[in-house]
Parts: structure tokens; sequence; C-alpha cells
């Protein structure tokens, strides 16, 4: 049994409406309202705010009819779990995997994710992260654009799908990291601003007004965000948090959103024993927001690093187009490997200002390493993957660099076969108008990138969604299955390998040739060639090293003094050792 309490400053009356009875709620300090008797559990209910029409909590636990039907109470302890022994592994040492529930499996649900764990593990992976699960509009979507932030989308499984979904990860040792929203909510279904001042006018967003972090009313506004964050990972048992473009949230508090967000998860950490973290997405090339607390940062334990993703995507599709007319040389991609951002502080063309700062004594595993991400891949026109951009070849150089880099990698969905499928950018509004304002969006988005509006999917059709469901036969076929082995092997290796887990960037070298199109990343007694040339060619090996055997390549590779000869698109990992001549002196 439990009592229903709101958050409502805005109201003068507030009401609970529970099976055709409506019972008045009392007021109580600070905006809130209680309704003395308690409601039991799995009970349906919607408040009424000065007598208007029901409106579902703003912390609804359950949303059973979606984004505009009532609440439904959820008994979290009525769940049995059996992951008592269960402890995260160190994100230093974490083979991340991101994927979207309704688009992993044909059955779009938390259990179609269940059915592919043993692969998963198969492949080598640590860390499950999956795309946003609360509750969105519609059917289907990506679920940035959700509005019930506590509760789980409903057709994916609902909260005991998902607690059953990290329950099996736990025990076949996968650890699993959720992707939550704090810098908007979706226009469909967001009722917050009938209750309080959840936005503000005082700054602007993509997506409108800004979440009121700094503002009058603002300390219940955070405590909405930063008290749905600890029930994720603690009735849900997720192990970590991935908090979309923080570069977003607007706060001018002496004490960052952030830095609460990140203090209170620690908190939760040594209350429950678990380890716990939170990684953060932004494009500021800001250290600050990987810096420890007590060094007058914000505190996360990682941030996705876009400047490595673009310098590799660049180099290996030659693509000019938007932001990416920042990189496309092989500086750039070496300049990521040694210093994280590429523009850390240099000035941007494509911004027309300097941008970022230098990251000085963190390690690279505070930042996460990627060719793919739901982004990267979804936010192009047609959905389409790098790997309907570049052959094989390429596509293996581009795996190596990633899984060899000082950074955590990450992989999305159906890379490690080359999947065929793209991963559209797609919604189920069930208003209209919204529908038809997302597909002219989409065609706005596009439009400094110089795709065809033509080509572009509509994101409201079915078909856009089904097309980008993952077809998971295709990976017996060639080349999905050479690449697939490709992976495999490397995931491997950076897993048994202590040189390729030291985050270290003092112990990484990156020497490389514009002109002849090849590039040599050092590590320890490890090393990795890469001829980007359509020409076999001669590369040199770093004073010092010479290599003895050669652990994974992707073609016939001959070792010479010095050096090592490499055929076309070719990348060869090697075992190295301190030259003779060094020795003697």
């Amino acid at each position: 049994m439990n009592h229903l309490e709101v958050w409502a400053p805005y109201a003068d009356t507030v009401a609970a409406r529970i099976k055709d009875r409506t019972h008045p709620l009392k007021a109580s300090t600070g905006g809130w309202w209680h309704l003395s008797e308690p409601v039991a559990a799995n009970e349906d209910y919607a408040f009424i705010i000065n007598d208007g029409k029901p409106l579902p909590d703003p912390r609804s636990a359950q949303l059973p009819y979606g984004v505009h039907g009532p609440s439904r109470q959820v008994d979290h302890s009525a769940f049995t779990w059996h992951d008592g022994g269960w402890r995260a592994p160190p994100l230093s040492s974490a083979i991340i995997y991101e994927l979207h529930v309704g688009t992993f499996s044909k059955e779009g649900t938390f259990d179609g994710v269940i059915r592919h764990l043993d692969y998963l593990c198969d492949l080598g992976i640590t860390h499950v992260e999956l795309m946003p699960v609360n509750t969105f509009s519609g059917n289907r979507g990506w679920g940035y654009d959700g509005v019930g932030l506590y509760a789980p989308q409903e057709t994916y499984g609902g909260p005991d799908g998902l607690k059953r979904l990290v329950d099996t990860c736990h025990g076949k040792g996968l650890s699993v990291i959720l992707d939550v929203v704090y810098n908007h909510l979706g226009p469909e279904g967001n009722y917050l601003n009938h209750f309080g001042p959840y936005f503000t006018d005082h700054y602007s967003s993509p997506w409108g007004e800004a979440v009121n972090l700094d503002g009058s009313g603002s300390f219940e506004v955070r405590r909405f965000f930063v008290e749905n964050a600890l029930m994720w990972l603690r009735d849900y048992h997720i192990d970590g948090l991935r908090i979309d473009a923080v570069h977003t949230l607007v706060d001018m508090s002496a004490i960052h959103f952030l830095e609460e967000l990140a203090e209170a998860v620690k908190r939760l950490e040594a209350e429950t024993g678990r380890h716990l973290v939170v990684i953060a997405e932004s494009d500021l090339n800001n250290p600050r927001v990987v810096t420890p607390v007590a060094a007058g940062g914000y505190g996360m334990d990682a941030q996705w690093s876009d400047d490595f993703h673009h310098a590799l995507h660049a180099l290996l599709t030659g693509e000019k187009a938007g932001y990416y007319s920042d990189f496309g040389k092989i500086e750039d991609l070496a300049r990521a490997l040694t210093r994280v951002f590429v523009y850390d502080g240099r000035y941007s063309s494509y911004r027309h200002r300097n941008h970022g700062r230098p990251v000085e004594g963190l390690p690279g595993t505070c930042f996460l390493g990627y060719i793919q991400t739901h982004d990267q891949v979804g936010n192009r026109a047609k959905g389409d993957r790098i790997s309907q951009l570049v052959q094989p070849e390429k596509l293996k150089i581009g795996a190596a660099i990633v899984l060899f880099s000082p950074f955590v990698p990450m992989l999305f969905q159906g890379e490690e076969w080359g999947a065929a499928t793209p991963f559209c950018y797609f919604s189920g509004h069930e208003d209209k108008d919204l529908g038809e304002a997302v597909r002219k969006g989409r065609l706005g988005e596009f439009a400094g990138f110089g795709w065809d509006p033509a080509e572009i999917p509509d994101p409201q059709a079915l078909e856009t969604y089904t097309q980008s469901i993952l077809d998971w036969d295709e990976r017996e076929n060639e080349p999905h299955r050479s690449l697939l082995d490709w992976y495999r092997r490397l995931i491997a290796l950076r897993k048994k390998s202590i040189d390729l887990k030291d985050g270290r960037m003092n112990r990484i070298t990156v020497t490389h040739d514009e002109n002849n199109q090849w590039l040599v990343i050092s590590r320890g007694t490890l090393l990795l060639a890469c001829n980007l040339n359509d020409k076999k060619q001669m590369i040199p090996i770093p004073a010092k090293k010479q290599a003895t055997s050669v652990l994974l390549s992707t073609n016939n590779v001959e070792i010479v003094k010095d050096a090592v000869i490499l055929p076309p698109f070719t990348a060869a990992i090697m075992l190295m050792r301190q030259s003779e001549e060094s020795n003697d002196h």
C-alpha cells in the first residue's frame, strides 16, 4: 500500500481519480499535495488539477494505457531478484554494446533482447547499453521524446519486463547501462507544466523551453530528475546511466546539476555496495565534465568522444559535409588518439570559432570511442551504416582502431557483422499534426548535409521502423561472417591484453604519413599498423621497437627489419620488443 503525493505548486486544488471516485488531496509545504488514505499496488489513478481533466502522475511508475492514460502503482519489492552476488566490472575494462530494444529483435521487447544475450556474451561484450526505455507516445520510437520518465515503455514489456532483462543480464555476467534524457521531454503527453515550473523561458533549447534547473522552483525540478536516476539504479538494478546531450542543460547554479547528480549516485553506490557509473554525452569538448568534483569538475565517470568518431569516419569514408568538414586527415585521427579532442581550443571552420579545451591528466578510459552510434547512423538521411559506405577491408581497419584505442570501446547493434539493415529515425506519434511537424523537421535537419529530401524516409511510416529491425540470419553469410569473426578476435585480444586496457595517455604513441596514407599506433608491447592506401607499401616501425610476430591481421603481412610490409587496405596487430640496437645502449 502506498500513499499518493504530487508536487503541484501551480494548483489551487488537487484530487485523485481512483476507480471512478474522486479523492481530494491535502496541501502540504513546498507545493506538495498528499492523499492520506493508502492506494493498493497495481491500482490505476490519475490527478485532477483545478477541476481539469485527469492527468497522469509526473512520477508514474507504470503507464499501461500510454502517455495520456492513468498511472499505475508498482510494488517494486514484489519482483524476485536473483542477482544478489552481482558486482559490475570497472568501466575501464568494458566492451559496451549499444542497442535499441524495439529493433534489436523481431519481438521488439525486453524479452526479445534476452533471447540474444548469449550471443553478446560469446562476442565478448561486458556492458549492454539500452537506448531510452521510458514511456513515449505511440508504440515505436527512439525513446528520446519520452514523457513518462519513471515508467518503462509498456510495448517493450513494462516494469517487470525490464527487471527480467536486467536480472538475466547479471546472471550472464553482463552489466546494464541505461540511456536517460533530462534535457527535454517529448511534445506529446507532456503535462508537467500543469503541475509546476518544470520549464523556463529564460533559456531556450533545440526542443523549445529549457528545463528549469536554476530558476524559481528549480530545487524540486532537480530533485525530480535526480530521484529518477536513483530509481533506475535502485529499483531496476541498473549499473550505470548515460545522460543525453548534457551540453543542452543550462544551469548557472553554484553547484551544477551534473555535479549534484554524480554525488547522489556516489552516495547510492556507498549505500548499496554496488559499482555504479554515470556517462555523459557532450559536444562541448570540455574535460570538466569528467573531471572529479574535488578538482572542480562535474564528476561524470566518462563521456562520449565524438571527435574520435568524426576523425575516423571522415578518414574512412571521405565525407566532408556538415561537421565532417572539420575532419578527414590522418593527422586528425592521430590527434584524437593521443589528445582525445581534435578541437581542444583550436579554430573550427564548421563552427566558425575556437572550440574545446585540452585534456590534461585524465585517462583515456574517461572517454568512449566508437565508429558507430545510434546518433551517427540514425541521424543520417537514410539511416545508412558505415558498412554501406565503405568496403569490408576499411570496416576492419576502423574496428581495429576502435578496439586498439585508449578509450572504452562501444559498438552499435549489428555493427560487428556489418548489418545491411539501416537504422532510421522513426516515430509513432498519435497526434497527426505532431507527426507532420516531425516529417518537416527531419527535412530541415538534413539541409546542411546536401541530402536529397526525396530520399529521406518518412519517420512516421511503419515501414521506416520495420526496415530498421536487425536481420540476425545474415550473420551466416559473407561478408558478414568474416567481419564478425574479426570483431570477435579483436575483442578477445582487447580483453586479454593489459596494454590495451591501460588508459594512460602517455603510454600511447602514434606515427603517420599523410601522403602515403598509413598510421601506426603503439601501446606497450603491441603495435597496430594500418595501410589506408590502395597500394602495397613498407611502413616503418617506431624507433627502438622490433616486431616479433603478427597476432591479428586482415591480410598477409611481411615483417622486415625496422618495418612491416602491408598490402592495400590492411590492418595488422603485432607483438613488439625492444630492438637489439636499443638494448646495446
